[in-house]
């Protein structure tokens, strides 16, 4: 019997995966327990326009992405921190610092969790930071820190 996983099940396949099993379990295991529906018609062809759907969302993000990356590599970001002279700081500048200074200053949000600093900022100057995009895309983005 043709079923359609709903959910991903061992050892059988992944959600929205159409799989070939045996009468027996799909009637006592995998459709009592809701893991998976038969596969008539409009199921399959419900599965393939969700499938659709998925891709060209998938494209869009990808591609917004793509834009955004553009825009931060165009882009320097200032950044103000407390500092003691002589270009120390006071502590460090972290990636959720920068990514409150992108939201306010440019209107850009973007998680801190997808800026990756590769050592602390502790002086003043000009740094570069990458930016997790997702789908692959890495941006970077120029941030100059000043003293307040």
């Amino acid at each position: 019997m043709k079923v359609i996983l709903l959910q991903d099940v061992k050892g059988q396949g992944k959600k929205g995966q159409l799989i070939d099993v045996s009468d027996g379990y799909a009637r006592n295991f995998l459709l009592p327990k809701k893991l998976a529906q038969e596969a008539t018609a409009d199921n399959v062809n419900t599965m393939k326009m969700n499938d659709k759907a998925l891709q060209e969302k998938r494209q869009k993000e990808r591609e917004e992405a793509l834009a955004l990356s553009k825009v931060l590599k165009e882009m320097t970001l200032v950044v103000t921190a407390k500092g003691g002279g002589a270009g120390r700081l006071f502590g460090s500048v972290t990636n959720a610092e920068i990514a409150d200074a992108l939201e306010k200053n440019h209107k850009i949000k973007l998680d801190k969790r997808k800026i990756v600093l590769d050592d602390p900022i502790k002086m003043t100057g000009e740094y570069t930071v990458r930016c997790k995009l997702g789908y692959e895309v890495v941006a970077e983005l120029k941030v100059q820190i000043k003293e307040a």
